[in-house]
């Protein structure tokens, strides 16, 4: 069960902060996430951090730019529904690096899947105040739906969960058979971040 975190910008922690804090709570799954910013921007948020996760031994995704994460040598990128698509992502970038693609739907997943996506962010599981433009919810039911589709029709591709979980919802999250949690507000708003990281850790690895 992979656990991931999305940065996010907040009165309090910077990008580069919230990184530290997922970091320093065990997390080894971290994408930078700066919609809006200008590219020069996100590239030198991004080599720092690149750092950063090579420093913990974590997994380091870009969301969005493909062209920087080629240029960079990031792990990999991961891409909304407005952005490229997967499979010209694949084209550009190749087998050695890792593509996730946003879904809300198993049409969504069936997709990605067919255009070489790597791994599934599937949500939002509910209201977040993180993220524009919100798709449906989706919550339990959708999740166990689509994998169930999923099951049908003989696609195997990790699905991550996200969007607005929080600690009390990941042992019913964990049920519904997805493969990871996509992690952000819940971590950045606790008292202390890194602690509320391992907590969540420890909770998952209970909850296997």
């Amino acid at each position: 069960m992979v656990l991931q975190f999305i940065t996010h910008f907040t009165d309090s922690y910077s990008y580069y902060d919230s990184a530290c804090m997922a970091l320093e709570g065990g997390c080894r799954w971290i994408q930078l996430r700066m919609k809006d910013a200008p590219v020069s921007e996100v590239e030198q948020e991004a080599l720092r951090l690149q750092h950063l996760c090579r420093d913990y031994g974590a997994t380091f995704i870009i969301d969005d730019h493909v062209e920087l994460v080629k240029k960079i040598h990031a792990d990999g990128v991961h891409l909304g529904k407005k952005d490229m698509p997967v499979a010209e992502a694949r084209k550009m970038l190749g087998k050695d690096f890792i593509i996730g693609g946003t879904a809300n739907t198993f049409e969504d997943v069936k997709m990605h899947y067919e255009a070489g996506a790597d791994y599934i962010g599937c949500g939002p599981f509910r209201f977040t105040t993180t993220k524009k433009n919100l798709s449906p919810i989706l919550g339990l039911e959708g999740y166990t739906a689509i994998i169930h589709r999923m099951q049908e029709k003989d696609i195997h591709l990790p699905i991550v969960a996200i969007g607005g979980i929080t600690i009390t919802d990941i042992p019913a999250v964990m049920q519904t058979g997805v493969n990871g949690i996509a992690l952000s507000g819940t971590v950045l708003h606790a008292d202390s971040p890194a602690d509320e990281m391992k907590r969540i850790i420890s909770l998952m690895e209970n909850e296997k």
